[in-house]
């Protein structure tokens, strides 16, 4: 009885041995395990890919905080080749933008086109923002706000502006991005020079930014989603004139 005791145990010893190594008792889990591999890499071979992903992708939907000339923008905008389609807020006003091609529209509430007319344009001021009220207003490409405005729906050129690391680059910790597993890159000690988290699943799609200076943070998502532009109706489309007011 008591050597079929000990054969027992000394089996049951055995198989807990073993589980525990096979669940990682003998040393710490290799983070990059399963990953895409690009964290194995130094920051700036990890940046070139990420950039090199975002560059060949077909769309992308960028979110989140732009600073830029000292003001602040928030950004929801799904973009294209074709162009993009979104919301931009910033000073306490809100509109929405589409841009198909080389033609970009505009859409606000009042508020928005009477602003101007606050400090006395009068009922006509009034009047004109009720007609253009929640309609798409078509952006001259000769308006001051065309080359501005625009830029917020040109995925090529707020990827070319957005992207990169300006500094001394360093690889940093292991994290997730709304679920997928990360890879972060920084410049400076705690990133105060601008961090990129690049995501460690699939094709390592940059998936976060922090900008340098605190100039905003911007995710990117549903990169290769695609999806379909087109102009709105006649029927929605209202035109304001040669120019449009200034725009926040």
């Amino acid at each position: 009885m008591r050597t079929w005791n000990r054969a027992v145990v000394a089996a049951m010893c055995a198989g807990l041995a073993a589980t525990l190594a096979a669940c990682g008792g003998g040393g710490e889990k290799d983070p990059d395990a399963g990953t895409n591999g690009v964290g194995k890499l130094p920051a700036t071979k990890i940046e070139s890919r990420a950039r090199q992903a975002a560059v060949s992708a077909n769309s992308v939907r960028l979110s989140g905080t732009l600073v830029t000339k000292g003001a602040t923008y928030k950004l929801d905008m799904r973009l294209n080749a074709d162009g993009g389609t979104g919301q931009v807020s910033t000073k306490g006003s809100s509109f929405e933008l589409l841009r198909v091609d080389k033609e970009l529209y505009l859409k606000a509430d009042a508020g928005f086109w009477s602003h101007d007319g606050e400090s006395g344009g009068g009922g006509g001021a009034e009047h004109a923002a009720g007609k253009l009220d929640n309609k798409y207003v078509k952006v001259p490409s000769g308006d001051p706000s065309y080359q501005r405005l625009s830029g917020f729906t040109d995925m090529k050129l707020l990827l070319d502006g957005l992207l990169g690391l300006h500094g001394k680059i360093a690889t940093g910790d292991h994290g997730q991005v709304d679920g997928v597993r990360t890879i972060r890159i920084s410049v400076g000690t705690s990133g105060d020079g601008g961090a990129l988290d690049v995501s460690l699943e699939g094709r390592p799609y940059p998936l976060r930014l922090q900008r340098a200076g605190g100039a905003g943070v911007i995710r990117l998502a549903h990169w290769n989603d695609s999806f379909k532009i087109t102009a709105p109706e006649k029927g929605h489309v209202l035109d304001y004139g040669q120019q449009i007011p200034e725009t926040p």
